[in-house]
């Protein structure tokens, strides 16, 4: 398993309204990674394969999900990315928690095991 590219419909049907985050709902069934990056920016792509191999690790108990802030500026808006990477870690019944930058496979275990499971 990998982590999976979203668009904005698909952001809206998988994880939430993006309309309307001020009265956040999370549609998941599972805690989700959201990766706001850029195909150009240089700790993106060091941050990827680390994504990929947690979206294996954690196959069927997190969703890692991916979103290209320059295909998907109304996205990146809504959260109010301002630079990349920036992480959501979202949990079933709370609030996402934003990280900004790159982390190391061990920080985004810390966080998985803090914000999700």
């Amino acid at each position: 398993m990998k982590a999976r590219h979203l668009n904005f419909d698909e952001f809206a049907t998988r994880v939430a309204n993006p309309h309307n985050l001020n009265d956040w709902q999370f549609l998941g069934d599972k805690p989700a990674i959201v990766d706001f990056y850029a195909s150009w920016c240089g700790p993106c792509k060091m941050l990827a394969p680390v994504l990929d191999d947690v979206a294996r690790d954690y196959d069927g108990k997190v969703d890692v999900y991916k979103i290209d802030v320059d295909k998907e500026p109304a996205l990146a808006n809504a959260f109010k990315v301002r630079s990349i990477p920036t992480l959501l870690f979202i949990p079933r019944e709370k609030l996402p928690v934003i990280s900004r930058g790159a982390m190391t496979k061990s920080d985004l275990v810390e966080a998985i095991n803090t914000h999700l499971l």
